[in-house]
């Protein structure tokens, strides 16, 4: 579950700490949504206030005679008048965020007015919330259709010198993708007749990448370097300019979302940072689907593909011990080898050796995570679900400064874990045994 709250909702701390109560919200995100006017009050020190409509104040509450502010409420029509039920300290409340985050991994941070300020349907849609990953901003009764491209498999003669990137076959499955993807949205069985039209009305897709870390091992990359990032961002760049033409391809056949208004579209950020044949295409036929790209954390498909490392995450182990589910749904404790590491082995003829290039993230400092989810936010129109996971020596003040950054990256949201032992035997459990 997803549930998210205003950083100026007067239920602000409450809902900071509400994920340590014993068996509550165990299977639940928590992230608050962090305002532009938040983070300027942060840097400078001052005040906040929190509030709340005036009109659903009870009479005792209204004659406080706190301040009055125009804001988007949810559930509420345009700005609503609200009544500043007290003041805090912007700081005091960040750092609140940033202990909770420390001691429990919750809450993260959605930086709100930037989601809203880059989505492509800026004219027609206010968001508050995501998917339950974060990487797709959703309005009321929205929907996310993801799918996700195996980079592993577009690396021709890995561990070698003549290792590349296979950028033709990438971009053939990316039109693949977006066309099963917006099929998807016709053939797939919803509960609700306003889900329905919600999703219909825009036909918002996500298509991403995973197995990214695996390929920078097969390509002889590290993690964190400037050669990682630029391929990276080569190879997202290749599915977002693929995915936005084919879409427009598919507008000419079949028909635009039915939401689309072109003037409107054509000025939104992401949509104006395109190449010019993108946006001649979509002012001549429209497109398809208000939206194409979103990196999810892809964890479970990655696993069934040969337990390549997720999304855009780092590797996390070269072997690991996973509970998987049997075939009677009793789980069970099993060896798991990196997919990129079992590869290089068997070329190798080595029962445990690693490949040179291997980085896992017990090697990475937080700004190796946050540069990555940076460097490729450019070419993602949704968003994208990435976790720092943070060193087990981090303090408070170090997530404060996490989540500092990720606002100067320009990022729209942020997670961070910490993690429980920096030692690596802690992976490997003495029960675990062989498939």
């Amino acid at each position: 579950m997803m549930a998210t709250l205003p950083s100026d909702h007067p239920d602000i701390f409450a809902f900071i700490q509400a994920k340590p109560a014993p068996a509550a919200l165990t299977h639940s995100n928590l992230p608050v949504l962090v305002s532009d006017a938040l983070m300027r009050a942060v840097a400078n020190d001052e005040p906040w206030p929190l509030l709340f409509p005036a009109h659903r104040l009870s009479r005792r509450d209204r004659g406080a005679g706190g301040a009055i502010l125009r804001r988007d409420w949810t559930g509420e029509t345009g700005l609503v008048a609200c009544q500043v039920v007290r003041m805090v300290e912007a700081r005091a409340l960040w750092r609140a965020i940033a202990e909770a985050s420390f001691a429990h991994g919750d809450p993260g941070v959605l930086f709100i007015d930037r989601i809203n300020r880059s989505n492509n349907l800026w004219y027609c849609e206010h968001i508050t919330a995501t998917n339950p990953c974060g990487e797709v901003p959703l309005p009321p009764d929205g929907g996310c259709d993801l799918g996700s491209i195996n980079l592993t498999r577009m690396i021709e003669a890995p561990f070698t010198g003549r290792a590349r990137l296979d950028t033709e076959r990438l971009a053939d499955t990316a039109r693949v993708a977006v066309r099963f993807l917006d099929d998807v949205i016709d053939v797939g069985r919803v509960p609700l007749p306003r889900q329905r039209r919600a999703i219909r009305n825009v036909r918002r897709i996500g298509l991403g990448i995973t197995g990214l870390a695996d390929a920078l091992v097969m390509l002889g990359l590290d993690y964190d370097s400037d050669a990682a990032r630029d391929l990276a961002a080569t190879a997202m760049e290749i599915v977002c300019h693929t995915a936005y033409r084919q879409s427009i391809a598919l507008a000419e056949a079949k028909g635009a979302f039915p939401s689309f208004r072109r003037d409107d579209h054509l000025a939104a950020p992401f949509i104006a940072a395109l190449p010019e044949d993108i946006r001649d295409g979509i002012a001549r036929h429209g497109i398809r689907n208000s939206h194409l790209l979103a990196i999810a954390p892809a964890g479970t498909i990655s696993l069934l593909a040969g337990n390549v490392s997720s999304g855009i995450e780092p590797v996390y182990a070269a072997d690991i011990c996973r509970r998987i589910p049997g075939p009677e749904g009793r789980k069970a404790w099993r060896a798991v080898t990196d997919y990129a590491v079992a590869r290089w082995r068997q070329a190798e003829k080595s029962a445990d050796g690693l490949p040179p290039s291997l980085v896992t993230v017990e090697d990475l400092s937080v700004e190796a995570h946050l540069a990555m989810q940076a460097r490729l936010q450019s070419y993602v129109d949704n968003a994208i679900a990435k976790t720092v996971n943070v060193p087990v020596s981090t303090d408070a003040d170090g997530y404060a400064a996490i989540f500092d950054r990720a606002w100067e990256l320009g990022l729209k949201g942020c997670t961070a874990f910490r993690r429980q032992t920096d030692g690596r035997a802690a992976l490997k459990p003495a029960r675990c045994s062989a498939p």
